[in-house]
């Protein structure tokens, strides 16, 4: 009887902790859909696309809560320890920074509506769509590499991170001789300024969900680290 209460015990358990991924991975499909179309919004200039991402914010605020009470839960009644400790934790910070990515996709929506209201041509068009497409890329491997438990895609999230980085240094200094060349441009690059910033604000935020794969398969904390450290975690993994 006692081996039987004990067996149920852990298969309830592993079922909260499967829960609490899979509830994760759903909420990460609904924000990586979220930035897309808000990438497409202002590529496009599509003020419906836009409107309905900012309608949808509610969605992924209401899934971070609903999660973050299911992973408060398993740590206040089962007490996991070791590797389920550390998948309770590396969900629950990974679903915070989720929720930041779907506002910073509503950050683009709202600029969105306000730069297609002016008449002027848009700037930094060719940095917006690869940044967009690249942090995109970036959500959806970071989410696969923790499904898989796959520290070498987590990795290349992070590379693709420097690279998203560098492309929004050289569109800030295209958006800076737009500027002073014509001052009139100003009101509209601020808008495209928060516009890029916000992309670039999602890499990182897709930086972070990767740092958790490397501490959920390592048990090594990899925030703040180089992407020398990481990769050196990695070899110690392999």
């Amino acid at each position: 009887m006692e081996m039987n209460f004990n067996q149920h015990i852990s298969g309830q358990f592993n079922a909260d902790l499967e829960a609490i991924r899979n509830h994760m991975m759903s909420m990460g499909g609904l924000v990586e859909r979220q930035v897309n179309h808000a990438i497409q919004a202002i590529c496009t200039g599509d003020t419906q696309l836009a409107d309905d991402v900012i309608r949808r914010e509610d969605d992924v605020d209401k899934a971070e809560v609903t999660i973050d009470n299911e992973c408060t839960q398993i740590l206040v009644r089962r007490q996991p320890a070791a590797s389920d400790l550390r998948m309770v934790l590396a969900v629950s910070r990974v679903v915070r920074d989720l929720e930041r990515i779907g506002d910073e996709a509503s950050k683009i929506a709202i600029h969105t509506l306000e730069v297609t209201d002016t008449k002027n041509p848009q700037f930094c068009q060719q940095a917006m769509r690869y940044m967009g497409e690249e942090v995109v890329k970036m959500i959806s491997g970071a989410l696969d590499a923790f499904a898989r438990h796959d520290v070498d895609g987590a990795i290349e999230v992070v590379r693709t991170d420097k690279l998203v980085d560098k492309q929004y240094a050289s569109a800030l200094r295209e958006l800076i001789t737009y500027m002073m060349e014509d001052p009139r441009s100003i009101s509209q690059a601020i808008n495209i300024l928060w516009i890029l910033r916000a992309i670039e604000r999602i890499g990182d935020h897709a930086r972070n969900i990767s740092e958790q794969v490397i501490y959920l398969v390592s048990g090594t904390d990899v925030r703040h680290s180089s992407l020398t450290e990481m990769e050196e975690t990695a070899q110690k993994e392999d």
